[in-house]
């Protein structure tokens, strides 16, 4: 296992805590802060940012990549081509997927890429069907499939998941006419009183 460090002197208390039952391959890097508890598994060759929360049987596999700040609940697993991005939060047993045509028995296959962006949060049960891309600071409601893609700052939910409104980024849903039209962006929020898009140009492109 690597520590990645950035701007940071050597200081014990910012190293990684792993729980003694987790199992963190030697090519895996974790950044500073963070914590890896039980039974959880980073496989050689996962990226894991500074300050996040991997909780119990956790999987993070080879190539996938995780920002900085992000909470991953029990009972995840982020396979090879999935990307979380910063402050990105996953619910208990959301279920991500790589492959759009699995086979058991075949002896090639292509891996399906899927993209969380900034501030996003899915909820507990949620399944993210590979090759979408979920916007900064959009809500996946418990029990979704997410099949497409979805908007910054979009509220989706059911089966398939559909668009149900926006949310604030400080997570509150905001009111408006429909659920197809966005407030005004400097709107504020009834939860927070900020405006309810900020952030967004400080996106990650």
């Amino acid at each position: 296992m690597s520590v990645r460090r950035e701007g940071h002197t050597t200081n014990t208390a910012l190293a990684p805590r792993v729980h003694p039952t987790a199992v963190v391959e030697s090519g895996a890097t974790l950044g500073d802060g963070t914590s890896v508890w039980h039974h959880a598994h980073v496989r050689d060759g996962a990226l894991v940012g500074a300050s996040c929360t991997l909780g119990k049987n956790v999987f993070v596999d080879g190539g996938a990549r995780v920002g900085d700040r992000v909470k991953i609940q029990n009972n995840v697993s982020v396979y090879t081509g999935v990307t979380l991005e910063d402050d990105v939060f996953v619910g208990p047993s959301a279920v991500f997927t790589n492959d759009l045509h699995p086979r058991a028995f075949a002896t090639t296959w292509h891996v399906t890429a899927t993209v969380v962006r900034r501030g996003a949060s899915i909820g507990a049960n949620a399944t993210i069907v590979c090759g979408v891309e979920i916007g900064s600071f959009a809500m996946v409601a418990a029990g979704s499939v997410v099949t497409r893609d979805v908007e910054p700052h979009r509220l989706v939910m059911g089966n398939p998941a559909r668009p149900r409104g926006w949310v604030c980024t400080c997570g509150a849903p905001m009111p408006s006419i429909h659920p197809d039209v966005a407030p005004e962006a400097t709107a504020p929020c009834p939860s927070c009183a900020l405006p309810w898009r900020r952030g967004l140009s400080e996106e990650t492109t």
